[in-house]
């Protein structure tokens, strides 16, 4: 496994993210490794499931790490990408064309130890039917990483660069959205992120908010290892604050499915 800066614990180690990309993606890492531990432990590989994993982002890591992975995608240009990075690395991940609510019919039932499903909620045309796959997809005992873009954030975005009548839209609209002009078909609050999780019969084990102070700081302060290194140790400690992480940039849920 690796640590929460890419530093692999057993021997292994997958390429390192730098800059901004390490700091905004370090909680996202963190909470995975601890849900690696429990679903692979000793290092053993795992089974899973990347559902729009696009060029390998997480893929290519996570098999770098020894774990068996398949990326789902809608897109061949994606997949191609993430078949070069590959073997780039020298590894195998599996990649498959499809979409997230057709999992069940590609990949068949319980076929995953770990499913992620990572920037892919907010555009589905639905997302109970896509939660319903996820949860077909996932083994007994098995776990479901979300990530999904955080409502709240985007209010308080959009207020800080003087947009307040968007704003208050954003608040106001159950999907999260400021007006016909944002490209972002759908947000979630924690609220409606659990929820979704719950009526597709899993259960909510942790929520962080992802990208708290990140999107907010200076770029050029991403770049400066001091201050990188001071910044994911605030967003650790604010992930999991009850009330800052609602502010997060993205929701990152983890659900468990109930084991036999």
């Amino acid at each position: 496994m690796s640590d929460v800066r890419g530093v692999a614990v057993d021997g292994r180690q997958p390429k390192r993210a730098r800059g901004g990309s390490r700091v905004r993606s370090a909680v996202l890492w963190e909470a995975l490794r601890t849900v690696l531990d429990r679903i692979a432990p000793e290092g053993g590989p795992g089974d899973v499931v990347d559902v729009g994993g696009g060029t390998g982002g997480f893929a290519v890591p996570l098999a770098e790490l020894g774990h068996r992975v398949t990326v789902v995608d809608s897109s061949p240009d994606a997949l191609a990408a993430l078949e070069r990075r590959a073997a780039e690395s020298g590894v195998r991940v599996r990649s498959v064309q499809g979409d997230a609510v057709d999992l069940p019919d590609l990949l068949g039932p319980a076929a995953a130890d770990l499913v992620l499903c990572h920037s892919v909620l907010e555009y589905v045309d639905d997302p109970a039917a896509a939660m319903a796959a996820l949860t077909g997809t996932v083994r007994p005992g098995g776990s479901v990483s979300l990530l999904a873009a955080g409502q709240v954030a985007a209010a308080l975005h959009r207020a800080v660069a003087g947009h307040f009548d968007d704003a208050r839209r954003v608040l106001a609209d159950p999907a999260g959205r400021w007006g016909e002009g944002d490209r972002m078909p759908r947000r979630f609050t924690r609220e409606t992120l659990s929820a979704l999780v719950r009526g597709a019969g899993l259960r909510v084990a942790e929520l962080h908010g992802v990208r708290i102070f990140a999107d907010l700081v200076p770029g050029g302060m991403l770049d400066d290892a001091d201050s990188a290194e001071a910044l994911i140790a605030l967003e650790s400690a604010a992930a999991v604050h009850p009330v800052l992480r609602d502010l997060a940039g993205q929701l990152h849920l983890v659900a468990d499915k109930p084991g036999p």
